[in-house]
């Protein structure tokens, strides 16, 4: 499988079939038609596709390159401007089934890597939160759908969900049958208003959970996408906490690539339209993690407590995608909002307190958790137990296959460079280095 592609401008290059060196050297021409110099470099491409900014000269050369006008530039921001992004279908235009169908047809290849800008995430949030719902119509042409092979699916479903994350490379192809299937159902078959309501409960449900097999495996448009089709699909459904799970998720990949500030006006839409208690608190326990990246302290604690307050309080079965929601997500999570506000001593003592009542069959959950203390320990001077954790996470995510928590792993090990010396962290490198 080719390496994935992990910046819009790697993207952008490949679109047109650009190394960097080349890149470089369109960069010095643009120059000199504008009279001008530039000093690019392949590194300086490669370290653009990485963490560092073009200056304000350099993107109007990259404008001129890929014929993008400079006010796009300016009011979308780095990298967003680049070409390559797709807009999001609106919600209410009769379009659920379209969208369920490209989630279901896209290709985890080099050409997916794009996922929805900030600002697309935003706008999809805004219509979640004010466009009623045209609920699920009947449909009286094709062959009926058979109520039994519904209800078939439905369980098939919910029991290959409920395996271990290990068995993903088996059960992943089986969920795509599943989804393509009750797509189809959905286009060409004859059922009821009921029927129409469970097939697109049912599309919602699929999405969302194929949605976090390309998450985990850093397919990160084609994640975008299937969320984006469990949104559609659960709005038109009338299910509004699974619709608003969804656009949560999104959120969540959104902080995970970087974007805390789109990720909590996002999930602030959410939470207006969502009911249920639990689901209601990990959308709080979500927002307070993008304000704890964005060091938005007081914002934080506030819904810190009012998820903690609501997972304590509720007396009613939580929706199964958030089934899992409980007393350790809340701790650890908590723990990592701390270790943003510079607080790892308290973070440290939430994320231990955690990792024990997390349940033992949640292995991606803990090889992320156990990433987290790893760092909270590091901050506080305990370099050979974080150096140790570290390699514990690395392991449990290699052994289930999850490629985005070995990269958590991968930038974490960044921090422990400089400390070669110390004990465990050779051990660590070195395992880490194997990995790429």
């Amino acid at each position: 499988m080719d390496e994935p592609i992990r910046h819009p401008l790697a993207y952008a290059r490949w679109l047109h079939g650009w190394s960097q060196a080349e890149l470089a050297r369109r960069m010095k021409e643009a120059a000199r038609r504008r009279d001008r110099r530039a000093g690019t470099s392949r590194q300086r491409v490669s370290l653009w596709e990485k963490s560092v900014m073009p200056d304000e000269f350099s993107q109007l050369l990259l404008s001129d390159i890929f014929d993008v006008p400079y006010d796009q530039v300016t009011a979308l921001g780095w990298p967003h401007w680049l070409p390559g992004h797709e807009t999001p279908a609106p919600l209410g235009a009769g379009l659920t089934v379209t969208v369920l169908r490209k989630a279901a047809q896209m290709a985890v290849d080099r050409r997916t890597f794009l996922t929805y800008t900030p600002a697309a995430l935003g706008a999809l949030a805004l219509e979640w939160a004010t466009i009623d719902p045209a609920l699920a119509a009947s449909s009286t042409s094709g062959r009926p759908v058979d109520p039994a092979l519904v209800d078939w699916l439905e369980s098939s479903a919910r029991n290959l969900t409920s395996l271990p994350t290990a068995h993903r490379q088996h059960t992943g192809p089986l969920l795509d049958g599943h989804l393509t299937t009750v797509v189809e159902l959905l286009e060409q078959g004859s059922y009821g208003h009921a029927v129409g309501i469970r097939l697109h409960s049912l599309a919602a449900s699929l999405s969302q959970t194929l949605a976090w097999h390309r998450f985990d495996y850093e397919h990160h448009a084609a994640a975008n996408r299937y969320w984006h089709a469990a949104v559609h699909a659960a709005h038109q459904a009338g299910d509004r906490d699974m619709g608003a799970g969804a656009l949560s998720d999104i959120a969540y990949q959104s902080m995970w690539l970087g974007h805390p500030g789109a990720a909590a006006d996002s999930l602030e839409h959410a939470l207006s339209r969502t009911t249920n208690p639990t689901a209601r608190s990990l959308l709080f326990l979500r927002k307070a993690r993008a304000h704890a990246m964005l060091h938005e302290a007081r914002a934080c604690y506030r819904d810190l407590a009012q998820a903690e307050k609501l997972l304590d309080s509720t007396t009613e079965t939580a929706p199964q995608w958030c089934s899992w929601m409980g007393p350790a997500d809340l701790a650890v999570d908590t723990g990592r909002c701390l270790i943003d506000l510079g607080q790892p001593g308290r973070a440290h003592d939430q994320i231990s307190q955690g990792l024990t009542l997390l349940p033992t069959a949640r292995d991606k959950t803990k090889a992320v958790f156990l990433a987290y203390e790893a760092e909270s320990l590091l901050a506080q001077g305990d370099i050979a137990q974080a150096a140790h954790l570290a390699r514990q996470s690395l392991g449990l995510a290699q052994q289930i296959g999850s490629s985005r928590c070995i990269q958590q792993v991968r930038d974490l090990s960044a921090t422990f460079d400089p400390l070669s010396s110390e004990q465990g962290v050779d051990r660590l490198l070195y395992d880490v280095a194997l990995t790429s």
